[in-house]
């Protein structure tokens, strides 16, 4: 999630116009603990026994400054970084510049080793907007710029912002930068008539050539428990898999038998075997709802995904 959009808001919306019970999302449900051998047990999760050698290298982890909002302000923007730098970040995905101009805030990055190297914002409502947006970029050494969030019931909309983001693309591929959408949990759950979904039309509309994917792990396991997968974290793969678009980023975000947010490695879900299926460009440590301080699920989130084999 970034700037304070509400996706499980969105999520509850789409499963009641889809009449989807509290049966069929507790089915999804005990399937996701069945995944990893919870379900029924009554024992908090564990983290996934390693499947392979391989690890993710440190230089392809970043994490979305929606994570550490509530501590970046004032002082706090240069002591928070600092000390994702400390963890051992070199990379972060922006959700706003904190009071600063691009030129400002690089300054401050450059002097800690750290590139934004992606970010989060809205579709340009203008060509100027759209000018500024990959100007800013270019001046922050930016390689991704993302849509990350959109929600509507009208199949009209979704196409449109599909088009327009077509458009939007085909700029920034222009001055050098890769342009993608963020999902939620809703684009799989909505029914946007006859059973067509938000998804359906992005992933059918969306030119692979221009936009890639970043898929948020934790919204796409949900919108698998959302519509009664059998197995919510094969819906994920079979997700990643079957998108023309190429999936170049995820929001690695964990989730607890509950369905809350949770810190990497004490929710349910398997990354390893994810990680095993398709492997992105970047992985993207995200708590929308840290578990203890922000700061903690930064640098708890780096040290698992350095420890986790695939």
């Amino acid at each position: 999630m970034c700037f304070g959009f509400n996706a499980p808001a969105a999520l509850k919306r789409s499963l009641e116009q889809k009449e989807v019970g509290r049966r069929g999302f507790l089915t999804g449900a005990a399937a996701l603990g069945a995944t990893i051998g919870l379900a029924g047990m009554g024992v908090a999760p564990a983290i996934a026994a390693p499947t392979g050698r391989r690890p993710v290298p440190p230089g392809l982890i970043s994490i979305q400054m929606y994570t550490l909002r509530s501590i970046m302000n004032g002082e706090g923007v240069d002591q928070t970084l600092a000390a994702l730098a400390d963890y051992g970040y070199t990379k972060i995905e922006l959700a706003g510049f904190y009071g600063r101009t691009a030129e400002q805030l690089r300054g401050t990055l450059d002097s800690l080793g750290i590139t934004p190297s992606s970010s989060h914002s809205g579709m340009s409502a203008s060509p100027a907007a759209l000018e500024t947006k990959l100007a800013d970029a270019l001046t922050l050494g930016q390689s991704y710029i993302n849509v990350p969030y959109l929600v509507s019931s009208n199949g009209d909309d979704w196409r449109r912002w599909a088009d327009q983001m077509n458009e939007e693309a085909a700029a920034a591929a222009a001055v050098g930068l890769k342009y993608g959408y963020h999902n939620h949990a809703h684009e799989f759950t909505t029914d946007l008539g006859g059973g067509l979904t938000p998804w359906d039309v992005f992933t059918s509309r969306l030119d692979p050539s221009l936009v890639h994917l970043e898929v948020d792990l934790y919204w796409a396991v949900t919108g698998g428990v959302g519509v009664g997968a059998k197995d919510p974290i094969q819906f994920a793969i079979d997700t990643i898999a079957q998108a023309p678009q190429e999936t170049l980023q995820y929001h690695v975000k964990d989730r607890d038998l509950s369905g809350d947010f949770a810190d990497l490695g004490t929710g349910a879900i398997d990354f390893s075997r994810i990680f095993s299926a398709h492997r992105p460009k970047e992985f993207v440590v995200e708590n929308d709802s840290p578990d203890v301080t922000p700061l903690q699920t930064a640098e708890v989130g780096f040290n698992y995904l350095r420890k986790l084999r695939f």
